[in-house]
């Protein structure tokens, strides 16, 4: 098989959530703790730090890492989703799985796994810790997938649990409160190892503090003692943050919601010293913030892809990233002349929510992202109708953002985003 007969063969054959939702779904750890063992326990061979959350779990996964490779450490990064190709999920100091082990994974090991009918997820997961293992990494940051406490990373028993902050998403797996949501996410505690929670709020808080009570984990509450100060976006792009500890740094990713992840991430570097088990000095967080997007090759991050017109994208795909997105859009599209805005969303998001935040005097392009799962751009376009948005629809993303450029002069702002499927679609677009 090549590799791409090889993807072929995992999009086909395995339910992919990325594409197809709840059916890529499977409630319970019996398949992974049965690839788990198959493979001698992988995940047991090196330190792990596990990070979940309802939004910036993939931006502090890849902000850690970047801070742990700049300490000298071989660091294992799994997260989802990929936006340009499958080998993004799995990285080794930035660098992506080959492609030559990512098919003899498949080739060699069909004959176990297929007769368990392993969702994507679960033999990706499989493929990650076992790739770390031979590689033989000194730590992996990894991303907890969907939800916490069914996921099938889960089976780790790390040096840290990091959870960012807890929204409403994924409410038919992960419950309709963010009580219950957050009881989900709190399932990554283990007993005696430490925790830190990025937000919280009189309705997930005592659930954080009574898993952590009832499982003898020390939890730090990172809004509680606040590293980050101020935060100021610079006008070419990042944010320079006053810190309590740090002094100035310099974050490379640009986002409004960076500063609540940045207080999240500092407060884990803090711990994970306190532990003992890795040593992280000053200098090397700052350089690790500073150089994210060259460790990890992280994007769609508030990500600049040109400057006249002006355009960005955003993966904030919920109503917790658009309470940040929406303000920062405004506060972005006040230095140009018109904002157009390129926009998808995909059917368990609370897209009439979300929709309401959008500014009122741009010009959109609704459009759908190359996924089972994307909502119809017709669809987008009777919401937007009732909340006076004014707009056309696009059958992709390629003729939207075609439209928005032909439309735009130099001093125009676009905007893409709405779902991660859509800038993924975006991303691959190359230059128009």
């Amino acid at each position: 098989m090549t590799y791409e007969e090889t993807l072929d063969y995992l999009y086909g054959s395995v339910p992919m959530f990325q594409k197809t939702g709840a059916t890529a779904f499977h409630e319970g750890l019996h398949n992974t703790l049965c690839l788990d063992e198959h493979f001698g326990h992988p995940h047991r061979k090196y330190p792990c730090i596990h990070i979940a959350g309802t939004n910036g779990k993939g931006s502090c996964s890849h902000s850690l890492a970047s801070i742990l490779q700049e300490a000298g450490y071989k660091v294992g990064l799994y997260t989802s989703p990929h936006l340009r190709d499958f080998r993004e999920r799995i990285r080794v100091n930035g660098v992506c799985i080959d492609k030559d082990y990512v098919t003899r994974f498949v080739e060699n090991e069909r004959a176990f796994f297929e007769p368990l009918r392993p969702s994507f997820f679960e033999l990706t997961t499989a493929m990650a810790f076992n790739y770390f293992a031979e590689q033989q990494v000194d730590v992996a940051v990894v991303e907890v997938g969907l939800g916490g406490r069914l996921d099938c990373t889960n089976i780790i028993t790390p040096i840290l649990s990091v959870i960012t902050n807890i929204s409403i998403d994924h409410t038919q797996f992960l419950g309709d409160t963010r009580a219950k949501i957050a009881r989900e996410k709190a399932g990554i505690m283990k007993t005696g190892i430490p925790a830190v929670v990025g937000e919280t709020d009189e309705e997930t808080r005592p659930v954080f503090e009574e898993t952590a009570s009832r499982l003898n984990v020390k939890v730090c509450f990172a809004q509680d003692a606040p590293q980050v100060l101020n935060a100021s976006i610079l006008r070419q792009g990042g944010m320079y943050y006053e810190t309590r500890d740090y002094g100035m740094l310099y974050g490379e990713l640009g986002g409004l919601y960076q500063a609540k992840n940045m207080n999240t991430i500092l407060h884990a570097v803090a711990m994970l010293n306190r532990g003992g088990q890795l040593r992280i000095t000053r200098q090397q967080v700052a350089d690790g913030l500073a150089h994210v997007t060259a460790n990890t090759h992280l994007e769609g991050r508030w990500q600049r892809m040109r400057e006249q017109p002006m355009v960005i994208c955003d993966t904030g795909h919920n109503v917790g990233g658009w309470q940040y997105l929406s303000h920062q859009i405004r506060q972005q599209a006040e230095n140009h002349k018109q904002l157009r805005v390129v926009f998808g969303m995909v059917d368990d998001k609370d897209i009439h929510t979300v929709m309401t935040m959008l500014p009122k005097d741009a010009v959109y392009y609704f459009t759908k992202a190359d996924c089972q799962r994307a909502i119809d751009q017709d669809k987008l376009m009777e919401i937007a109708e009732t909340l006076h948005l004014r707009g056309n629809g696009y059958r992709n993303v390629k003729e939207a953002y075609r439209q928005a450029l032909v439309d735009a002069d130099e001093n125009d702002f676009i905007f893409v985003g709405g779902s991660s499927y859509i800038v993924a679609d975006f991303l691959c677009i190359g230059n128009i």
